[in-house]
């Protein structure tokens, strides 16, 4: 049930994307409602397959490599749900909802089993710490997004040029104001986050040296995209570009621990 509750989540969460590309195709309204309803069918599997999995494993289901995939995926499209209903917009779900599928996929077929077996408030301590940190990277991945559409327009109006995408994507105020939010947001669970893992580390001593770094990195990362906008004043343009940057230098670092690490099971 767990395998198949996730091949249908993957399923609706493509479909979502070619809904999204619709308006490429022919000359029709945004279609939010449809897009939001096929995200949330996708959720709907993907929760039930997750909860399944707790229910087998125990609290901390989340802690092998494969369900933490697994819920980065789930939280990103659960992101992008409600970036789009605000924003009665769905080109981000054109972007992510492929990502959400791949990383969900991927997950899945890396193996659903948990790394650790930890019991009680030591469980719930770790499970929360993965939740946030998640919901941190997905609305750095977000932001990421945003910013990279946001250069896409910017250079299709500046050249003249007003095809599918001039008409398809939102407004650059409102892909600048996505990427602020959203930055706003992965800074403030990320700090959350990483504020439990280093209590967690030193409580346990269960310091991990790989996770320490990339999660310090991402951190660094979108504090200084926060920073820089807050008190260096950096104009949508530079933050656009920085967001994108520096989201795929933490997911480049990622991968490089990935393939170096020799704990094949864990997240890293």
């Amino acid at each position: 049930m767990i395998a198949i509750a996730h091949f249908v989540a993957v399923t609706f969460y493509l479909a979502a994307s070619a809904v999204a590309a619709l308006p490429f195709a022919r000359r029709v309204k945004a279609p939010v409602i449809g897009v939001v309803v096929v995200l949330l069918l996708g959720i709907g599997a993907h929760a039930t397959g997750l909860a399944a999995l707790t229910r087998q494993t125990g609290a901390a289901s989340l802690t092998g490599l494969g369900p933490a995939l697994s819920f980065a995926g789930l939280v990103l499209a659960i992101s992008l749900v409600v970036v789009e209903s605000l924003a009665r917009e769905v080109s981000l779900t054109l972007v992510a909802a492929p990502v959400a599928a791949v990383v969900t996929m991927v997950g899945n077929l890396a193996g659903l089993h948990p790394f650790l077996e930890p019991q009680g408030a030591r469980a719930v301590w770790l499970t929360m710490h993965i939740v946030l940190s998640f919901i941190g990277i997905a609305a750095y991945a977000t932001a990421a997004a945003a910013g990279t559409m946001y250069l896409v327009a910017r250079r299709e109006l500046k050249s003249g040029h007003f095809g599918a995408i001039f008409r398809f994507f939102p407004p650059l105020d409102t892909l600048d104001r996505v990427n602020h939010l959203a930055s706003i947001a992965g800074f403030l669970t990320l700090t959350l986050g990483l504020a439990l893992a280093g209590a967690y580390s030193l409580q346990y001593r269960a310091l991990v040296l790989p996770q320490l770094i990339w999660g310090l990195a991402a951190w660094l990362a979108v504090s200084a995209l926060v920073l820089g906008r807050v008190l260096r004043g950096w104009q949508a343009r530079r933050a656009a570009l920085m967001s994108a940057v520096t989201f795929g230098s933490v997911v480049l670092l990622y991968v490089v621990f990935r393939l170096a690490s020799l704990n094949r099971g864990q997240f890293l």
